[in-house]
């Protein structure tokens, strides 16, 4: 039957809307936005650290590797002066954590370093004795005391140049029967028996746990020691080596820092 001329407008505009949809549904359609590439951490490297670093780095090595599973941290520890001349001397490195900036300063002159190196923890002295304290030690003057076994370490080693500027500091004069080249050493002449006393510091006292006491004193405060890392020249695997500097500066090494008894830089 015939269109009637009231239905004409209604079938030519259902017409066009039928054309624009058409048109709509032949579209091509956008393109999309490439997914940026995901830059994946491989290789290997070798931190050279301080001795009192042991306990968080090798923390902080595991946490590292299992957050980039194509990498591996192989861990040196030992004095920072020792550690500093090995570098100096060729020693394979990638990255130097050292307890003092006096050491550093010797690796930067060096031209060693890649970049500049970075603060990232703070410690301070305590006095180690053991369980029982036989010796009866109550403060730093008592470590004086002319029939104290007292060790510490070398005035080379970081928390050697640290007793020595408390001892300065104090007016007190102190006659250790050894001086050790890590603070390792001194814990370990402490916990095996063969000393009274010990100058180590605060985070050693903490890792030791029930096989020593600590004895804190005021003048402490006067040799605060400040602890930097660096990525170093000529890396294999300059990139992860970086990547470990940030990690360790980073909330996630502070906060594994912090809980071993590191102060902030």
């Amino acid at each position: 039957m015939p269109s009637s001329p009231r239905s004409l407008p209604f079938l030519a505009a259902t017409g066009l809307l039928a054309l624009a949809l058409t048109g709509c549904a032949s579209a091509t359609p956008a393109a999309s936005t490439p997914t940026a590439a995901v830059t994946t951490l491989a290789g290997d490297i070798t931190v050279y650290a301080a001795a009192s670093l042991k306990t968080t780095f090798t923390e902080l090595a595991a946490s590292f590797e299992a957050e980039h599973p194509g990498t591996s941290v192989a861990l040196n520890f030992a004095g920072s002066s020792d550690l500093v001349t090995q570098i100096v001397e060729g020693a394979p490195a990638d990255v130097f954590a050292s307890a003092d900036t006096k050491n550093m300063t010797k690796l930067t002159e060096a031209a060693l370093a890649e970049g500049d190196p970075v603060d990232f923890a703070t410690n301070v002295l305590e006095i180690a004795v053991p369980p029982g304290n036989p010796a009866g030690i109550t403060d730093f003057a008592s470590l004086a005391g002319p029939d104290v076994k007292l060790v510490v370490c070398a005035p080379e080693v970081p928390c050697g140049s640290a007793t020595v500027a408390v001892a300065t500091a104090a007016g007190i004069t102190l006659s250790p029967v050894s001086e050790e080249s890590s603070v390792t050493d001194v814990l370990g002449k402490v916990t095996s028996g063969e000393a009274d006393a010990g100058l180590v510091y605060v985070t050693d006292v903490t890792a030791a746990g029930d096989a020593v006491e600590g004895i804190e004193f005021d003048e402490s405060a006067e040799a605060v020691n400040t602890y930097p890392i660096v990525a170093l020249k000529d890396s294999a695997s300059a990139d992860v080596a970086q990547a470990f500097v940030d990690f360790v500066a980073g909330q996630a090494g502070q906060d594994v820092l912090r809980a071993a008894g590191f102060g902030a830089p």
